[in-house]
């Protein structure tokens, strides 16, 4: 006989933030988690970007009143009536929390929530990483569903800087280590902020990061008040429960640098940073300096994954990193299955206009590179 469960959908501000100590235990029972779908990164997303009257969160529980799963949702309208994870597009993954203890229990008494919760909206999983807990509760959907690719990860082994040194070819190692060198060299010490310095840390990560990127293309969001807000609020709790550390890098007695790395069981993940120019004029490699703090902070925690999260910049991959590309799970009902073939439809009309962007660019260059040989080659004549 399976043993009883409930499930409610929480859509008060009020009882979101009650879940915490809840929410905090069957994370840590849940190990494919990542900081992301932590209490603290969620509620304070939800205070900043939340709409009033959109909150869905379904949380299910045994007889005992244990939280056995959580689907962090919320409802949006527009293009389609969507249930949607909650932290958006500044959060790197999205997933649902299912106690690894209670297995197939947790996954079925989910998966029935949510589709008694779907109605006439569709479920749209954006950025699960393979192995998410999500794709238990996908496989065992009984509606229509489907399976496409998200945004490309770069991960690298969590090992010692050293390791990660030595996977490079031999050139590449000696610059990274004379790189190393310089660091110390120059005097750059870091310091790992304890809990009661994070706000003032983040603070001023924020106005590092704004300082560097000054007269620059940015992402625009990290420049926003409500981000601001959100980081501010959620990395002090998270840095208390073990789930980011903040590190500051000083020279000269100045801090020149601030640090956010995310944790989880699985991995660690170097989330945003703010440096002062004063580190280039001195030619000191950031990258370097940063990835060799994120390094240590995986070393005897059994993560196996040292993430670089979203992006496919061109500098990620020195490191020889693997990419990893996240999904996209759609979930319908049968009489919303349409939805779902509307959504596909825009995914691939969307990857053929950057295709041919794509194309178009690399004809431009190409054009520019013939012009530029064409003028070198008649004034040798």
């Amino acid at each position: 006989m399976k043993p009883a469960y409930t499930t409610q959908v929480i859509t008060d501000e009020k009882a979101f933030a009650a879940l915490a100590p809840a929410w905090g235990e069957l994370y840590r029972r849940c190990a494919a988690a990542t900081p992301f779908q932590s209490h603290a990164w969620l509620h304070s997303w939800w205070l900043s970007y939340g709409r009033r009257g959109r909150l869905r969160v379904l949380a299910v529980r045994d007889g005992s009143g244990e939280l056995l799963a959580v689907a962090p949702l919320m409802a949006v309208r527009r293009p389609l009536p969507t249930l949607v994870p909650l932290g958006g597009a500044i959060s790197d993954y999205g997933d649902v929390l299912v106690d690894d203890e209670r297995g197939e229990t947790a996954v079925e008494a989910l998966t029935e929530g949510l589709s008694a919760v779907a109605r006439t909206a569709l479920i749209d999983f954006r950025e699960v990483r393979p192995g998410g807990a999500v794709e238990e509760v996908y496989e065992r959907w009984r509606g229509p569903r489907r399976r496409v690719s998200d945004s490309v990860c770069l991960e690298l082994p969590a090992v010692a800087m050293d390791e990660l040194v030595a996977r490079l070819p031999s050139a590449k190692a000696q610059r990274v280590r004379a790189k190393l060198r310089k660091l110390t060299a120059l005097g750059v010490e870091r310091r790992v902020v304890r809990a009661d310095g994070v706000e003032p840390a983040v603070r001023r990560l924020l106005d590092l990061h704004r300082l560097q990127w000054q007269g620059r293309k940015v992402t625009g969001e990290h420049l926003q008040s409500r981000f601001r807000e959100h980081l501010v609020r959620s990395v002090g709790p998270m840095v208390r429960s073990g789930d980011a550390v903040v590190t500051e890098f000083r020279l000269d007695d100045d801090v020149v640098a601030v640090d956010l790395t995310l944790l989880s069981r699985r991995l660690a993940g170097g989330y945003l940073y703010g440096a002062h120019p004063r580190l280039r004029e001195c030619k000191a490699d950031v990258a370097v300096m940063l990835l060799d703090a994120c390094a240590e902070h995986t070393r005897g925690g059994g993560r196996g994954t040292l993430s670089l999260l979203r992006g496919n910049e061109p500098y990620k991959h020195h490191w020889r990193p693997e990419p990893v590309v996240n999904q996209r799970l759609l979930l319908a009902r049968r009489r919303t299955a349409p939805l779902i073939s509307a959504v596909t439809g825009d995914v691939a009309a969307r990857r053929r206009g950057k295709e041919l962007l794509r194309r178009w660019e690399e004809q431009r260059e190409q054009r520019r590179q013939r012009a530029e040989k064409g003028r070198d080659g008649g004034g040798r004549s």
